[in-house]
């Protein structure tokens, strides 16, 4: 039952703002900790996370605090001027990443235009080889990388340059590469097409096959970044360093920063790039209290702990009178595959029932819990996928 109030902000929406989103009909008024609040004031266990972005919580007392902090000094000096919290970011993800200078925009569409302009200005060369599946932002840039032609088919011409080969396929990479290929574009867990994993090995390959070729490897932790997979990058599980690191969606909080981190000697020229907005003193004073919680929390291993736990109950309840057909992913990324066409009526009955969730297709169900979540939740959360999953 859709009340009055949120009625009358769905009909504001019709009327004034473009219809690029199908949305919910759930008008979110408020969050603290892993739940939401509609106008109305029912709660909603947010197993979605702000897809992704919530990951110490809704309303997390530290970051909420850091903010307010830097509210009452300065929001914003633009790039024209030196900033304490932007160049105290930077060395953060120097450290946490193993590689070395940042550059800070304000969202993941952003951070990987920002590799891709890095990668052809520090390789000399413009072609870029990216993957089946692959989704990297809307922006021009990114989408020329995004395979999915629904989203690309009004934009032609897209920016020319990029390839397409198969994920997960280090062979089809080896092969593909060309005298002018700048770069290798790749998600470690592809996120919008379904938490595909791809094999063990597979990212020491590519690591291995770039740096043979001279090609630049730039990998895309938008999704997957920020504790999310059990450690701060997923390419940490495979202990490799990338050449380039894309990160956004968690490391505000839900405060709007994306990063593009490069190795040592990877760097633009003065003038090269720029963003008014970018690194501004307030978002990197949210993101900094983020890296003070994951840090004294322990959040990596309490994503792997939570996500092995979900997995593991997740694969309980798998049966002829279950719609559930397998858990993927790694950490508190999950996607639940699903009986051809049901994604979108499970989304709705555990909405129904309090629970967040999303579906990616027609046949896979995504979890991006904030790494915050107990254990408690989680057991609430598996009760009414259960139930929304029995056929």
């Amino acid at each position: 039952m859709i009340s009055m109030q949120s009625r009358q902000v769905m009909a504001l929406e019709a009327r004034h703002f473009q219809p690029c989103f199908t949305r919910k009909p759930l008008a979110v008024a408020r969050g603290k900790g892993s739940r939401v609040y509609d106008l109305e004031g029912k709660a909603y266990l947010d197993f979605i996370g702000s897809l992704g972005t919530c990951v110490v919580g809704h309303g997390n007392p530290v970051v909420l605090q850091a903010v307010k902090a830097q509210l009452g000094k300065i929001v914003s000096t633009s790039n024209l001027y030196y900033s304490e919290p932007q160049a105290l970011l930077a060395k953060r993800l120097a450290r946490v990443s193993g590689l070395g200078k940042s550059f800070f925009s304000n969202s993941g569409s952003e951070s990987v235009e920002a590799a891709l302009k890095l990668a052809r200005k520090a390789s000399g060369k413009k072609g870029i080889i990216a993957t089946e599946h692959a989704f990297h932002g809307r922006t021009l840039g990114a989408l020329s990388a995004t395979s999915k032609e629904k989203y690309k088919a009004y934009c032609r011409p897209l920016v020319p340059g990029f390839k397409e080969i198969p994920f997960n396929d280090a062979r089809a990479l080896e092969k593909a590469i060309g005298a002018d290929t700048a770069a290798f574009l790749v998600e470690p867990i592809q996120g919008e097409a379904g938490v595909l994993v791809p094999s063990e090995g597979y990212l020491q390959e590519v690591r291995e096959i770039c740096a043979k070729r001279d090609v630049l490897l730039i990998l895309d932790e938008v999704q997957s970044g920020v504790a999310r997979t059990g450690k701060f990058f997923a390419y940490q599980h495979e202990k490799i360093l990338p050449d380039i690191v894309c990160t956004a969606k968690g490391l505000g909080n839900g405060f709007p920063i994306g990063a593009t981190i490069a190795a040592a000697g990877i760097e633009f020229g003065k003038g090269d790039h720029g963003s008014t907005f970018g690194g501004n003193p307030l978002a990197c004073a949210a993101a900094l209290a983020v890296l003070d919680c994951i840090q004294e929390q322990g959040l990596e291993a309490r994503a792997a702990e939570k996500g092995a736990w979900l997995a593991k109950a997740l694969n309980a309840v798998m049966g002829p009178d279950s719609a559930l057909q397998g858990v993927r992913g790694r950490g508190l990324m999950l996607g639940l595959g699903v009986q051809g066409g049901k994604a979108d009526a499970v989304v709705d009955a555990c909405r129904a029932q309090g629970l967040l969730v999303n579906g990616v297709g027609d046949d896979t169900i995504r979890l991006l819990p904030p790494l915050t979540v107990s254990l408690k939740e989680c057991r609430q959360a598996v009760a009414v996928l259960e139930e929304a999953l029995a056929v």
